[in-house]
């Protein structure tokens, strides 16, 4: 009986709280988008942090890199500075609500994040119009990644980089997840969860985890609407597997904990099936969630500059052989 009445009661707080979690999207269109020194200015006025890796000379090739969740554009340190010593220009952005970048902790939509990233696109081609220019994605960025190129107004790119793409779509998540993660964001969109207790390992490269852990731009208290808008992109991107043509790298850790497998190889597995002309699976026995910063990180930047400059039949490090190895076993018809 006292189960009945706490349940009645916790319905009627659900159906009179008339909380809804928001998406707070860019304002309207007021001036020309410009591709600055240490700023992107979008067509709304938003300035979003830029930062940049150019080689001394000419570059050959351009990657624009798209962060992670509650990340900005610094996780691109160290492999930008490894690319443009090759000759490939690289440029990161804090993506709305992220670092520096205005509205701080607030999901801008699925919409304006891949908008963003075509007007970005456009301006870098502008810039280097006889370069190839490649898209690269770590985790929310890769899942930015897969569903901006679904869209039909995007402009050709050369070929785009998948680190650990967020695809823990709500239709791989366990029924009591999901139902938690929707009434959360229904009564409570303001609360924020700072992950602790929640034993995952992202990187076997504790030094990198402490520094971020003092970085005061990368987030630590996420709002549950901002989750359930990070779980509505990871819903379209895993739902835009077959439409990812073209040019593709994708890179997955075996020992990653922060997105399962199941909904990887799920994806892999439409992926692969639509379209397997110029698609490169690599999965790394030792990689953990944040590869291009795990102690391994080298292994994988060689493998994506050889992918870039060479669009070998074998990555350098064999990544790629383990890949099919482990899919085929999944696969039947791989």
């Amino acid at each position: 009986m006292k189960f009945r009445y706490l349940l009645i009661a916790f319905l009627l707080i659900i159906s009179q709280s008339g909380c809804m979690p928001m998406i707070y999207p860019p304002g309207e269109k007021n001036n020309a988008a410009q591709l600055g020194e240490n700023t992107f200015l979008t067509e709304d006025g938003a300035r979003l942090p830029l930062r940049r890796w150019l080689p001394k000379t000419e570059p050959h090739a351009v990657i624009i890199a798209l962060h992670g969740f509650n990340d900005y554009s610094r996780f691109f340190e160290s492999p930008g500075e490894y690319f443009s010593k090759l000759g490939i220009a690289c440029f990161a952005y804090d993506q709305r609500g992220f670092g520096a970048a205005p509205q701080r902790g607030l999901w801008a939509g699925g919409d304006a994040y891949t908008k963003d990233l075509l007007v970005l696109v456009q301006l870098v081609k502008q810039r280097y119009p006889k370069r190839p220019v490649y898209l690269l994605g770590e985790s929310m960025g890769g899942a930015i990644v897969i569903t901006a190129m679904s869209r039909v107004d995007m402009p050709e790119v050369a070929g785009v980089i998948l680190a650990a793409p967020a695809l823990w779509a709500r239709s791989t998540m366990p029924w009591y997840q999901t139902g938690l993660l929707w009434t959360l964001a229904h009564t409570m969109p303001w609360l924020t969860l700072t992950g602790e207790g929640v034993h995952v390992v992202a990187s076997d490269n504790i030094e990198m985890l402490r520094a971020l852990g003092r970085d005061p731009w990368v987030i630590k208290a996420t709002r549950v609407e901002t989750v359930y808008g990070l779980t509505d992109l990871m819903d379209a991107a895993f739902n835009s597997a077959e439409s990812l043509h073209g040019n593709a790298l994708m890179l997955y850790g075996e020992k990653d904990e922060i997105i399962p497998k199941e909904p990887t190889y799920a994806f892999l597995q439409q992926f692969l099936q639509a379209d397997t002309m110029g698609k490169t699976v690599a999965i790394y026995p030792h990689g953990y969630h944040m590869l291009l910063r795990d102690l391994q990180a080298p292994t994988a930047w060689k493998d994506i500059a050889a992918w870039i400059n060479d669009g070998p039949d074998k990555l350098p490090s064999g990544a790629d052989s383990r890949a099919r190895e482990l899919l085929s076993s999944r696969f039947k018809d791989f």
